[in-house]
């Protein structure tokens, strides 16, 4: 430790300049991390915020439910086995409000359940982001395929189907809109996978998968961060090798006096965690200060155990890439290393 320490302090430069890179590289990783969650709840809030359990769809379907209609009997069979179960349907649409402008919405409607806000024929229950465009409590919205009109009840907090606001109205105004009885989805909570002849079972990520622009989503920011973490890695790898090949002559001396192999990785050990964990704890504490001021409209979700994870793998990155760098000290000869480091 105090070896290590000394060495830091001798090359401060160096070392604050990875500092300063492993920090914006982190940083960089916890923004597009933060991005990536609130992307994916302001994608699918509706689905990820049911409990654990299966989602059943018309088999024929082929794992696209828009495509998905369900048997009214066959529902009914369902529904009367599994407790909680609930039946539903989304679409996408547009309501328009006093002022005649077009809102997007995904409708939903179901079965009457505790999972799903349920209203009563004319009622319309919405998101809550849509009080920024000035619809409140009371006002009368309508939908060129509806005859009748909504009265907004009230609102719900984070709730979202493809970016859009949801907005809950009765079965009956739905099938009116959308001449259809059949529901499009069963939802079976806390249950095992069953073999429901007609329908396919899908866990809640599988389902989530069936989603086209979650899927493209999530997979094109996963990869953005897994690649910075690499970088990450690299980074210590390179800046370690550089440091160990000019430092060939003095790690010759440091064996040839009886230091042990195993105290030199220590020491780059050390140096690693020093100043990952310092850049660490600058990005952390920057990203959670940008999750608290980010603007309202952003879709940006940063947790602590999102946060912790990822500190984590950069550490486990880090000490993987200083390893790797510092193997070439095993092969160091005490004689070999001092005549080169003179000559």
């Amino acid at each position: 430790m105090n070896l290590a320490w000394k060495e830091m302090k001798k090359n401060k430069v160096r070392f604050l300049i990875l500092g300063s890179i492993i920090f914006l590289v982190s940083f960089l990783t916890f923004i597009i991390s933060g991005l990536a969650n609130g992307l994916s709840q302001d994608n699918a809030a509706l689905i990820k915020d049911l409990p654990k359990g299966q989602f059943y769809m018309a088999e024929d379907a082929d794992g696209t439910f828009n495509l998905s209609r369900i048997d009214s009997h066959l529902q009914q069979k369902v529904i009367s086995k599994e407790k909680e179960t609930v039946a539903f349907s989304i679409q996408m649409g547009f309501l328009n409000d006093q002022d005649d402008k077009q809102q997007s919405v995904a409708f939903v409607t179901s079965t009457e359940s505790s999972l799903f806000s349920n209203v009563h024929q004319d009622e319309v229950l919405l998101d809550s982001s849509l009080q920024d465009k000035g619809i409140q409590v009371g006002d009368i919205l309508t939908n060129n395929q509806y005859s009748g009109k909504f009265i907004v009840k009230g609102f719900v907090e984070q709730k979202k189907y493809s970016h859009a606001p949801v907005a809950y109205i009765s079965e009956e105004a739905y099938q009116e809109m959308y001449r259809v009885a059949d529901k499009q989805l069963i939802f079976v909570p806390n249950s095992e996978p069953n073999d429901i002849k007609g329908l396919q079972a899908y866990s809640n990520k599988e389902f989530l998968k069936t989603i086209p622009s979650y899927n493209a989503e999530q997979l094109s920011l996963n990869m953005i961060i897994w690649f910075l973490v690499v970088i990450s890695g690299m980074l210590f790898a390179i800046f370690f090798y550089m440091m160990n090949v000019q430092k060939i002559g003095l790690y010759g001396i440091l064996k040839a006096i009886g230091l042990k192999t195993s105290k030199l990785f220590k020491m780059i050990w050390t140096q690693m965690a020093i100043i990952t964990i310092f850049s660490l704890v600058v990005s952390v504490s920057l990203s959670q200060l940008f999750n608290i001021v980010a603007p309202k409209g952003m879709p940006f979700t940063l947790t602590i155990g999102t946060t912790t994870q990822l500190s984590f793998v950069f550490l486990l990155i880090g000490f993987i890439g200083a390893t790797l760098s510092g193997m070439q000290i095993k092969k160091i000869e005490p004689l070999q290393a001092i005549q080169q480091g003179e000559a």
